[in-house]
């Protein structure tokens, strides 16, 4: 039987600025991420384009699913937002991905693009 060792709840450690409570990152509406995971990818592209134009203005769909990338880091709200909208981060693509209802249980190891093909929904 292992056994753990508990902290004492007045060390230093829990008085340090950088572990406070004070978490400054926008808030992320689980409810409404989890939804918005199960759009398919015509209502998810209506939603980009009614309330986020600059996401959808990125969107490219590949196959069902929907990728936004960008040329370098995004600043926290951005990143906030795509999660709430559905988006998770592919580190291996380097691309913020939706998979539009659709569920995988595997890896790709092909080129999505390659095989389902792809486009950008505001050039459509």
């Amino acid at each position: 039987m292992k056994t753990y060792k508990i902290k004492n709840q007045n060390s230093e450690a829990q008085n340090r600025p950088e572990q406070s409570s004070t978490d400054s990152r926008p808030k992320i509406d689980l409810k409404r991420r989890f939804a918005n995971r199960a759009l398919n990818t015509e209502k998810l592209l209506a939603l980009l384009r009614n309330e986020a134009p600059t996401f959808f203005a990125l969107a490219e769909v590949v196959g069902k699913w929907v990728w936004i990338q960008f040329d370098g880091k995004q600043p926290v709200p951005v990143t906030s937002a795509l999660s709430e909208y559905g988006f998770h981060w592919n580190n291996t693509r380097q691309a913020w991905q939706h998979p539009c209802g659709t569920i995988v249980n595997d890896r790709a190891t092909y080129d999505p693009r390659k095989r389902y093909g792809s486009y950008f929904a505001a050039k459509a």
